[in-house]
């Protein structure tokens, strides 16, 4: 007895299925958008990760007097495969009758190449112990950063002068006078900057000399007026030379626009006597803020002496609470630790960031309320930006994906 197997052609709306299922066939080898937005995502977020516990680790370093060390990714290269069958294949549906199904199938395959460089070299180590400069400062402050958290991470020391003479107040637990004053007059400039009066702005003013006009060539006036505003001065036969100049930067409660040409060039030129690294702190009475006046310079530490100066606060020299001088109003956040880092034998519960380093684990601790800490570690990792130098890449960094 022969048995006849029936078969039932595909309908139109099976046939528009299995277009569209065959329709991927002819991209085999191309990646589909989701899985190169993981793939991006994934690698932003593993680089993010490595620098925040390298600098982590670096910190735990520099409680234990270690050489600190940075290693970058300068170059990533991911290939993927991507493929994609599909076809069409009778069902199970016994001894009689025919029935057509679909089938796909897919496979992908990632291949990713890292480039891992050392962050060394003179360059690198020059940046590392140079002190950071007026200009960053400005920066980081005028995207919002609170000047309290900022100035105790990289000031190291308040100089203010008495008499004749500087006195330094150093930003450092084992000088608890200087420690202590210091803390104090962060603190208010916190408070200043909490009532939108705290100005950190250069100095600009306007300088005038007086040529006689006998010495000035049509050459010589044609090159001055490049760079000056230039002016005849008939009664005198002479030329008045005026050009507008940008100067240093100063920390006021005011804004220096109500100064003078002259009080500004004073300021600026008291400016001028110090280093880059140092910026001048200028409070007055009658402004908001005016009853702490202050006249002073803050000091500015390199990124190696940040990473120290915490590491060292986690055993060596812990910070403590300064309470707020009498005639600072109360300000929110006034923490004991300028970024809390606790040492620990077993990893610390709760913690987002935690590295293991001699027998001990690290990690940034947990705030409960408004994150200082997190804040102030996102704060260093800008930092750390701002001091490391173009790692060496081959080509441009990029996720290669083969078709």
């Amino acid at each position: 007895m022969s048995m006849v197997r029936s078969f039932r052609p595909p309908t139109p709306g099976l046939l528009r299925r299995m277009a569209l299922i065959a329709w991927p066939l002819g991209l085999s080898g191309c990646p589909s958008p989701p899985t190169l937005h993981g793939a991006v995502l994934a690698y932003d977020r593993a680089a993010t990760q490595l620098g925040a516990e390298q600098l982590l680790l670096n910190i735990a370093r520099a409680r234990h007097h270690q050489p600190m060390h940075f290693t970058g990714v300068s170059n990533i290269a991911a290939t993927y495969n991507y493929t994609l069958s599909a076809g069409m294949g009778p069902a199970l549906t016994g001894d009689t009758g025919s029935l057509l199904v679909p089938s796909v199938s897919g496979t992908v395959a990632d291949n990713p190449t890292f480039s891992i460089v050392p962050i060394e070299g003179e360059e690198f180590t020059k940046r590392l112990l140079t002190p950071f400069q007026e200009s960053k400062l400005t920066m980081l402050l005028r995207q919002g950063t609170d000047v309290d958290l900022l100035l105790r991470l990289l000031a190291s020391e308040l100089r203010i002068r008495q008499g004749d003479q500087q006195v330094a107040y150093a930003n450092r637990p084992a000088d608890r006078r200087g420690y202590t004053l210091f803390r104090q007059v962060v603190a208010h400039l916190s408070s200043i900057q909490d009532r939108n009066a705290l100005y950190l702005e250069p100095l600009i003013f306007r300088e005038s000399w007086t040529v006689p006009a006998a010495t000035m060539t049509p050459e010589t006036l044609q090159a001055v007026y490049k760079e000056f505003d230039v002016k005849y001065q008939p009664a005198t036969h002479s030329y008045q030379l005026t050009r507008r100049v940008t100067g240093r930067i100063i920390i006021t409660n005011y804004d220096p626009d109500v100064l003078t040409d002259q009080e500004r060039m004073q300021l600026n030129a008291e400016a001028e006597q110090g280093p880059p690294d140092e910026v001048l702190l200028d409070i007055r009475a009658g402004f908001v803020g005016g009853e702490y006046p202050l006249h002073g310079k803050m000091r500015l530490r390199s990124f190696q002496n940040v990473l120290n100066f915490i590491g060292r606060g986690i055993v060596e020299e812990p910070e403590y609470p300064v309470p707020l001088d009498p005639r600072t109003p109360p300000i929110s956040e006034n923490p004991a630790r300028t970024l809390d880092i606790v040492e620990t034998h077993e990893p610390p519960p709760g913690a987002d960031l935690v590295v293991p380093f001699n027998g001990h684990y690290y990690a940034v601790r947990p705030d409960v309320g408004y994150q200082w800490n997190r804040e102030a570690f996102r704060l260093l990792y800008q930092l750390y930006q701002m001091t490391i130098t173009e790692l060496p890449q081959f080509g441009v960094p990029s996720i290669t994906i083969s078709k």
